[in-house]
């Protein structure tokens, strides 16, 4: 096989995952800059196995999720694919104290994961600091940061235009994806309410503080649902889910009526933020390094704020739904395009 060959991109795991989407969308980019880029989808370790050809250059795009039952098992199905290919990995999800009792057998998973490639990308400069921090300072991935689907924000659609504060307009809340502890729901529907309350008491014609989940609960956290439901009616607001969304319903959504906030307490990389965007959105943000990272990678598409300034932020966009809105036309770039070019330098480098 020439040196030069790009390697075959494996998407891993089931459509609907954010890892293996994703990946799917780098191999589809890649492949229109380079039709020898090739693609492989694979639901399991025998699959894959089934899928490679001795010593073939292989990218896959990984989370310990979907590699296996376990940690262990997750690791073990890295070490059994680098011994088959030669395997290079984007990592996702990489770990953190925030993953708890699961931190150190997390750290040793992704150790064996950088052991077992020949090279590893991430996707933010922030995770290249996190694998420094908790993996070895000795780690050098390469950085190549999540690519928007559009270049550029859409313009609005005749559904799109923002409610005005009128007579008992609700204060609404949008949070994206799954409901699970640390996503921001109860911090969001704390500070809702706490800013119903002081519009009220300015005089303002506000209705109820409303949170609404895009999304269904996380496997596992159902009961959060409940716990979130009856917080929310003593806070004197309202708690709503969706439920699960097909692709198509959840981007008709987004571009609802509301406030779009990402209030991730824990974030690693974060797909959620370029689902906004790409829906004309300009969320509000919670403060991080990796959300003032990109907020210097694509600057005037989020609202940047520390917890504390959470019900001010809200009240203002409320009062200003306008303000929630990205401007038609507002650069989005670094799109799929960019990341595909990136990582096509990326392997053409290994390769000499």
């Amino acid at each position: 096989m020439p040196v030069d060959t790009p390697p075959l991109c494996l998407v891993w795991g089931p459509a609907g995952h954010g890892v293996t989407d994703y990946g799917s969308d780098v191999a589809a980019a890649a492949h229109r800059l380079d039709p020898a880029v090739r693609a492989a989808a694979v639901t399991d370790l025998s699959a894959v196995l089934t899928a490679v050809a001795p010593d073939e250059p292989v990218h896959l795009h990984a989370t310990d999720r979907l590699l296996g039952a376990s940690l262990e098992d997750a690791a073990d199905a890295v070490e059994t694919l680098s011994r088959a290919c030669r395997l290079t990995l984007t990592l996702h999800d990489l770990p953190q104290p925030s993953d708890g009792t699961k931190y150190d057998r997390r750290v040793a998973a992704y150790r064996r994961f950088f052991a077992a490639a020949d090279a590893v990308a991430v996707n933010s400069e922030h995770e290249r600091l996190l694998v420094s921090e908790h993996l070895g300072d000795d780690l050098r991935p390469e950085v190549i940061p999540l690519g928007t689907r559009l270049a550029r924000a859409p313009e609005p659609g005749p559904a799109d235009a923002p409610d005005r504060p009128g007579a008992s307009a609700d204060l609404i809340v949008l949070i994206a994806g799954f409901v699970y502890p640390g996503k921001g729901h109860e911090p969001a529907l704390r500070a809702a309410t706490t800013a119903v309350n002081a519009l009220r008491a300015s005089g303002r014609p506000v209705g109820e503080a409303v949170v609404r989940a895009l999304g269904a609960a996380s496997p596992g956290h159902e009961g959060d649902v409940a716990t979130l439901e009856r917080l929310a009616a003593d806070l004197g607001g309202r708690f709503e889910i969706t439920g699960f969304l097909d692709d198509a319903e959840f981007a008709r959504r987004l571009r609802e009526p509301g406030i779009p906030v990402a209030a991730h307490e824990h974030v690693s990389a974060s797909r959620s933020m370029l689902d906004w965007i790409e829906a004309g959105r300009r969320p509000l943000v919670v403060r991080s390094r990796y959300s003032d990272e990109m907020d210097g990678l694509r600057p005037g598409t989020t609202v940047l704020f520390d917890p504390a300034e959470l019900t001010g932020r809200l009240a203002e966009a409320w009062e200003n739904p306008a303000s929630t809105r990205l401007a038609p036309g507002h650069p989005l770039r670094p799109d799929l395009a960019d990341v595909a070019g990136s990582y096509l330098n990326w392997w053409r480098g290994m390769s000499r």
